[in-house]
């Protein structure tokens, strides 16, 4: 089956996400002990947002590291997830084609195929013919992880993964630029709205680079900002 819905969900997210960043930012510039500071913070949300927006947007990003975050992520292809488990700073649980048997695997069609409807019947052709391969492999005694060598990068995969606010932030970055695949960039903003709706003073945070720095420094702008060097 083609095409199922992209699902991410935020499962782990701290309740006390800004008392924790506040205490790291007070940390280290206080005499206090880090942990009197958290024990005894009473500064309401303004004074606290105010601090810690100071302290990131003079790159001390380490006060960030503290907050991990968790998604679960359904409906993604694996040539999604090969690119997302390439960013450093995370952890990854995803479906194994090792133990998960694909016969009539659900399959990710890009959308640039989807638009033709001559080569979206030749893709969803080719699908079909790869699920009963797979299917004859196994049913000959051939293990799953012998079998899985054919199928496709467009196969669906689900994916549990892990890091903190710092990556994320960076993973916005990259993956949000208009050059990233459509693909991953859907699900980094999915995943980036959810948190944002928690916590809404990271809306300028989760952006493409070139709206944090103003410029694209990429080789091949794709015109949203002017280039470094233009």
């Amino acid at each position: 089956m083609g095409n199922k819905s992209l699902e991410v969900s935020l499962i782990g997210i701290p309740s006390n996400l800004l008392d924790v960043i506040y205490t790291a930012c007070r940390t280290c510039y206080s005499a206090d002990g880090a942990v009197d500071i958290f024990n005894n913070v009473t500064d309401d949300k303004e004074k606290k947002l105010s601090l810690i927006k100071r302290i990131i947007s003079s790159g001390h990003y380490s006060t960030i590291e503290h907050i991990q975050l968790t998604f679960a992520i359904n409906n993604i292809s694996r040539a999604a997830t090969h690119q997302l488990v390439r960013h450093r700073h995370m952890s990854f649980s995803q479906k194994s084609q090792r133990y998960v048997k694909e016969a009539d695997f659900d399959y990710i069609v890009p959308v640039a195929i989807e638009k033709s409807s001559e080569l979206l019947k030749k893709f969803n052709a080719h699908m079909e013919a790869t699920s009963k391969l797979y299917t004859e492999l196994v049913e000959a005694g051939i293990k799953k992880e012998d079998a899985r060598s054919i199928l496709p990068n467009a196969t669906a995969s689900s994916i549990v993964c892990s890091l903190n606010l710092r990556e994320l932030i960076h993973l916005a970055n990259l993956r949000l630029c208009t050059r990233a695949q459509l693909e991953i960039r859907m699900a980094i903003a999915k995943m980036c709205a959810l948190v944002i709706e928690q916590e809404p003073w990271l809306t300028e945070h989760l952006v493409p680079k070139c709206e944090r720095l103003g410029y694209c420094d990429e080789d091949n702008s794709c015109g949203r900002k002017p280039t470094k060097n233009g």
